[in-house]
């Protein structure tokens, strides 16, 4: 296993651009990622090697990020001038609608919903996603789109009958 600041040198852009991804803040953005780094130095020998450490540090910062939004109970002034739909990762950081997308999550078929989840949780890009499938890249985009298109729907569906 590599050391930690080789990892750090290897991932910092990455994490950076997974965190600004979710809270659209360039500061807010820095400030998780040093956290997200000092979180898994704290835990470096923890890691059991049963994911990949792209995907452990995502989670680690994921989890970051969450517990700025509980703690602030909104998002970034920054983001609440922008007018765009969220993508399903931002949705379930509102409590009220995540057991909605949860269940619609759990809901999709296969493949679908492991490549939904591979691509939305585990932040990996569509070629990472194709070779887990032994399929092409392109099989994964639309596999991807279809799945958020469909959480869409299953989402529309379940506001509709509350």
């Amino acid at each position: 296993m590599p050391d930690s600041e080789t990892v750090y040198l290897q991932y910092r852009d990455m994490v950076y651009g997974y965190l600004f991804r979710l809270c659209q803040s360039h500061d807010l953005t820095e400030e998780l990622t040093q956290e997200t780094f000092y979180q898994a130095l704290k835990k470096w020998n923890a890691f059991r090697g049963q994911s990949d450490i792209s995907t452990w540090l995502c989670s680690i910062a994921r989890n970051q990020y969450y517990q700025v939004v509980r703690k602030k109970k909104e998002l970034p002034a920054e983001n609440a001038e922008r007018e765009t739909t969220p993508d399903f990762a931002e949705m379930v950081i509102n409590r009220g609608i995540a057991i909605d997308a949860y269940k619609a999550l759990h809901h999709l078929p296969e493949p679908y919903r492991e490549v939904f989840s591979l691509r939305t949780f585990s932040d990996l890009n569509y070629r990472e996603i194709s070779e887990i499938f032994g399929k092409t890249e392109s099989w994964a985009r639309v596999t991807c789109y279809r799945a958020k298109q469909m959480l869409q729907e299953k989402l529309k569906g379940a506001e509709t009958h509350e």
